[in-house]
Formats: C-alpha cells, sequence, structure tokens
C-alpha cells in the first residue's frame, strides 16, 4: 500500500522534534550537529531567539491578506532587497522553484515586449537545478530530473559546465538569456570563477542577452558575500533568491532591474501566498542580520577556519576524500567514496551532512556556527570517514 505521505523521498530514519541554533534533536533526545542547515535554509540556525520573536509578534497581528492590498511588511522587505542589491524591484514568492518560473516568464515577456518574440532560447549549465516545476526541470535537463516528464517545455539549452567557448558559440540571435548558479549546489559545490561570470556578464552586454542569476544556495551570505556574483564584481539582469532569506519560513524573490522587469505589468504574474506579512516580516529581520558587514565578515572569518581544518581531514583520509570546493560555508568534500556512505556514517556520528553530485559531501552549517562547533564538527566528520575508510 502507498504511504500515506506520498513516498517521492528517501527518508533517513531520523525525526526532529526541536532545535537550538547548529544542533537539531531527535524524538529520541539524540543531539546532531546540523552541517546541513535544511539544505542552507537556516541560515541564523534552529529557533533564532531574534526570528522567533519577529514571528511571533507578527503571528500576534495579521498573517494573511492576499496581493489585492497592499502589505506594508512585503514593501519593507521589497525595500531592503533593493537597497542592497542590484535590483530595482522585487515579485516576493514562497520558495526557490516559484522563482525560477517567474524567472523564465520575465525573460520571454521582455523579449515578447522588445518587438521579438522568437528570442526565447535561454541557456544554460549541465549539473544546474532550478527546481522541481515542468520549467525548472526543462531548464536543468538532466535526466535524473526529466525522465518520464515529457514532453518538456520547449526553449532551453544546456551546455558543459565552465565551458566559455560553448557559450560564445551558443549564442544566437534566438538567445533570449544565460541562466545560472555562481556557484552549483545539488550540481556538487561547485563554484564558476570570477573571470568566467565577469566574461559572461560582457558577453550578455555584447549581445543584448539578459543575465539570470539563481542564488537560491548561494545567496543571503553563504558565501560570505550577501550574493556569490559579488565576488566577481558583477551584476545580474534577474535573480532568484530563497532558502536563507526566510531562515525556515519559507519564502523566496525575484529581483530584477527596470529595465528587464519592464514586461512585467499588472495581471501578468501572481502568487496567493506570496508576500504575506508573516513571512515577509521574517524575511525582512533575516535581511537585517544577514546584510550587516560585521556579520558577513564573520562569516568569512569562520569560513576560513572552518576550510583550514578540512583541509586536514582530507589529508587524514586520502582514500576517503579527494579535495575541498566551494566558497564561505557552502562548503563541499570531493570524495572517493559514494558521498551517501558518509552522510549514513554521520548520521552514527549524530552530524547531518548532504549528498550532492559530482560525488560530494556538502557542508552548509548555520552561518551562526560557532568556531566550538566548527572543531566538533571536522572531529565528528573524522570518525565518519574513519567509519568508511575502515
Amino acid at each position: 500500500m502507498i504511504s500515506h505521505v506520498l513516498p517521492t523521498y528517501n527518508r533517513a530514519p531520523i525525526a526532529f522534534e526541536r532545535g537550538e541554533g547548529t544542533w537539531a534533536i531527535a524524538t529520541d533526545g539524540t543531539r546532531y550537529l546540523d552541517l546541513g542547515a535544511g539544505i542552507a535554509v537556516n541560515a541564523l540556525g534552529h529557533a533564532n531567539p531574534e526570528l522567533v520573536a519577529t514571528l511571533t509578534e507578527q503571528a500576534n497581528r495579521i498573517w494573511h491578506v492576499s496581493n489585492l492590498y497592499q502589505i506594508p511588511e512585503q514593501e519593507r522587505l521589497a525595500d531592503l532587497l533593493v537597497e542592497h542589491t542590484f535590483a530595482d524591484t522585487a515579485f516576493i514568492t514562497n520558495s526557490g522553484t516559484e522563482a525560477a518560473e517567474l524567472a523564465i516568464k520575465m525573460v520571454r515577456k521582455y523579449w515578447h515586449d522588445a518587438g521579438d518574440p522568437d528570442r526565447y532560447e535561454i541557456l544554460t549549465f549541465e549539473g544546474a537545478f532550478h527546481g522541481r516545476s515542468t520549467g525548472a526541470i526543462a531548464a536543468a535537463g538532466s535526466e535524473k530530473m526529466v525522465k518520464g516528464f515529457g514532453p518538456l517545455m520547449p526553449g532551453f539549452r544546456q551546455l558543459p559546465w565552465g565551458d566559455m567557448e560553448a557559450l560564445k558559440a551558443a549564442i544566437s540571435d534566438r538567445t533570449a538569456a544565460v541562466m545560472l548558479e555562481p556557484v552549483q549546489g545539488e550540481g556538487g559545490i561547485r563554484p564558476l570563477s570570477d573571470a568566467d561570470l565577469a566574461a559572461i556578464r560582457q558577453l550578455c552586454d555584447q549581445t543584448g542577452t539578459l543575465l539570470v542569476l539563481d542564488e537560491v544556495q548561494s545567496g543571503m551570505g553563504r558565501t560570505g558575500k550577501l550574493f556569490a556574483h559579488e565576488y566577481a564584481g558583477i551584476t545580474p539582469d534577474i535573480m532568484m533568491i530563497a532558502k536563507g532569506i526566510g531562515g525556515g519560513f519559507p519564502l523566496g524573490a525575484v529581483l530584477a532591474t527596470e529595465r528587464a522587469a519592464a514586461g512585467m505589468a499588472a495581471g501578468t504574474h501572481g502568487s496567493t501566498y506570496g508576500g504575506n506579512p508573516l513571512a515577509c516580516a521574517v524575511g525582512a529581520k533575516v535581511m537585517q542580520i544577514v546584510a550587516a558587514p560585521e556579520f558577513l565578515a564573520e562569516v568569512n572569518r569562520k569560513a576560513a577556519l572552518f576550510r583550514q581544518k578540512l583541509e586536514g581531514l582530507v589529508a587524514a583520509h586520502p582514500d576517503v576524500f579527494d579535495y575541498v570546493r566551494g566558497q564561505g560555508l557552502m562548503l563541499g568534500l570531493k570524495c572517493k567514496v559514494a558521498p551517501g556512505e558518509l552522510v549514513k556514517a554521520g548520521y552514527d556520528e549524530h552530524i547531518l551532512t548532504v549528498a550532492a553530485a559530482d560525488d560530494t559531501l556538502r557542508l552548509l552549517p548555520p552561518l551562526t556556527i560557532s568556531d566550538e562547533e566548527i572543531a566538533e564538527a571536522v572531529v565528528r566528520l573524522d570518525r565518519a570517514a574513519g567509519r568508511v575508510d575502515g
């Protein structure tokens, strides 16, 4: 018999009842050091007191009114997003997948209104992940996500990751946009070099192509900058964000320049729950905390410490690990064994990690992780590696 919960996940046999900062506490009382953070979602840790206070205050006021009316909390969040980014405008969503769908619509509408509706092709890259909707899986194009779900939405073309010559050759008078993650998350914590990202921006400028960045996983301070593209000194035309922006509350957004968003007039898009007061109050508090220069400086300091200790871990287990890669606290251990084995070994050592493609173990701790917890994490990863190595 099918389970009451649709069985689309291979779940670990662990259930959590509460969390405290970097720790998730299971129903049997076992404390797990959480290096997954809900897949880069719990940016400020579990049950963060400031977020709890903000959520409780707003919950006692009003939760939902719909976008038929003005929503001050939504306007406040949009103001903060515009203030701290390249964007002129923001549409608030509930998730990264919703953000991806809007980004695709925005690109297509831009060229339609520009009088060039045949310019609809969006170039993406092998290893990408933009969500699980029909549009998002068509954009990524991997067999794992698209098999059995055809016919796919047309108008996407996947290129080899980081192959600049292939990108130059692919851009044509049909190319509407280039869409990519500055650091691939599901694809294995693979950062695009600053030089390549700058070259892509220049290529888009030369051809009039829109640049769409997916910073759902790499954004909100995860890499040590508010957004990862800042390292390359460039800005996109459209950007999708989610995960960390809500600190654990479902929230996302599409940010855009006025030019890129020109086609999105009243009636062209909508969302019943998107931009609700409860989510936006939490998101605004997260932005106030994470965008502070001193907070980002701490992320970078802790990231350097963590990476240094992980380099030692790799050296201690040459048959298990190959090398460390990533940026900030978006780190990956490239493995010589199946990363799923290390995830399972980690359960025995009471540490939570996340597997990714390209034989990579993802380490995405809350950005508030302490130095002591970083040291403890490496001790537990060392023991987990010993279980696999043994």
